[in-house]
């Protein structure tokens, strides 16, 4: 008998045991995994009890609370999106020939032709430029293309649950709610980002709350199915954030040589007429008509770039959207609706803005030289922009508080 006709009979053995273990194994993990499972599902339920309290103070039912959070869990999805922040951020120059293709000009102004009564009517009746109201639909939703589709209920609870943005995910989420209890929206449709905005201009529940206007008088404040609910509401929140009727947004200008450019940015204002002194121009050779309003320059990709005086409305904007970009996306989207608005000056292409992990090391070095820019979060927010423009001054380069390698290597240099 050979050795190996010996041995299979244990081997087999063996191998039968081996293949069982693996068995139990197996069954012990998913019985693991399931009890965790059940201890998050729990944990999470516990958590939603917790909002009744402060549901209930704001007039929302029991039983429109139960029906709200009925088979809703933390959605991955909502998790990743929140969590991602792009090392690469897109040039503005990108930004803006994205945001204001051709195509999107297109069908902007085949929009305002076509309910040219009834945008004329908002206009009129609130006080906004019509052309602003529609280039914020088109960024927004591209003309109610996109408008979202996750369960907005889910998706701030998910933000509320865990995360960076607890605070604002229940803030936000509280108000859905209400907005479910007044019943402008049923929970099945009330649909958005993954963030929690709504609707044709995407709306965030405590905006809405404050500026949703109801149109058409069906008694519903409906973003979501109505246009002209939608559009009205977008001019009933410019409206109460500044907007002032008849007043452009800004203009393109063009500064003179030796321009102190300590002097731009949002934080500093000056009347028209007080600018036009300094030898600020019209970048299309126009005149000014707005002598006697306060305006800012802002250069928002250096000093080699292109340079606009913007006036309150432009604020109103980004009052919608916290961004220069966002506001000078929607301001030129507006005036190429009216074949006008294309910039002069060329864009600085080849001085490429800082990714997410220069610009935290911009930040660090800043903090080190005693600067002070608030949280290190590769955000270039006022504080940092700020801070910057003082480095800049100290270290004898232009204070256009830009963002750029050069200011970085001077930066690393030790300034």
């Amino acid at each position: 008998m050979t050795i190996g006709r010996l041995l299979g009979p244990v081997m087999s053995s063996a191998v039968t045991m081996s293949a069982t273990a693996i068995v139990i194994v197996a069954l012990a993990v998913t019985s693991i995994e399931a009890r965790a499972q059940g201890s998050s599902q729990a944990r999470f339920a516990a958590w939603v009890e917790s909002l009744w309290p402060d549901a209930r103070r704001l007039g929302v039912s029991r039983k429109l609370f139960t029906a709200a959070f009925k088979g809703v869990v933390p959605d991955e999805a909502v998790e990743k999106s929140n969590a991602h922040q792009p090392e690469f951020v897109r040039p503005l120059w990108e930004y803006l020939e994205r945001a204001v293709s051709a195509k999107r000009i297109r069908s902007g102004r085949t929009l305002l032709n076509k309910f040219d009564t009834r945008l004329r009517l908002i206009e009129r009746r609130i006080g906004v430029d019509r052309h602003i109201v529609v280039a914020i639909w088109g960024m927004e939703s591209n003309y109610g293309g996109n408008k979202g589709s996750h369960n907005v209920i889910q998706a701030l609870a998910t933000l509320a649950y865990r995360g960076e943005r607890r605070s604002y995910g229940r803030t936000q989420l509280l108000a859905a709610l209400q907005i479910l209890q007044r019943g402008d929206i049923s929970i099945g449709e009330m649909k958005g980002s993954w963030a929690g905005a709504m609707g044709h201009t995407q709306f965030i529940p405590t905006t809405y709350n404050r500026y949703a206007v109801d149109f058409t008088r069906d008694g519903k404040r409906d973003i979501w199915g109505s246009m002209s609910d939608a559009l009205a509401s977008t001019a009933s929140y410019l409206k109460a954030s500044g907007w002032r009727t008849r007043e452009p947004w800004g203009h393109e200008v063009q500064l003179p040589q030796g321009f102190d450019f300590a002097d731009t940015g949002l934080a500093k204002k000056k009347l028209t007429a007080e600018w036009v002194g300094l030898g600020v121009k019209r970048a299309n050779g126009a005149k000014f008509s707005e002598w006697a309003r306060e305006a800012s320059i802002i250069v928002p990709t250096g000093a080699n770039g292109p340079a606009f005086m913007v006036f309150g409305n432009f604020r109103a904007i980004m009052r919608y959207n916290n961004s220069v970009a966002y506001a000078l996306a929607v301001s030129q989207l507006a005036e190429r609706f009216r074949s006008r608005g294309l910039v002069k000056r060329p864009w600085p292409v080849s001085d490429r803005p800082l990714s997410t992990s220069q610009k935290k090391e911009l930040q660090v070095l800043l903090a080190s030289k005693g600067f002070k820019i608030g949280k290190i979060d590769g955000r270039l927010g006022p504080r940092t922009t700020a801070a910057l423009r003082r480095f800049q001054q100290r270290a004898g380069l232009v204070p256009d508080g830009y963002a750029s390698l050069k200011v970085l290597r001077r930066l690393r240099r030790g300034g």
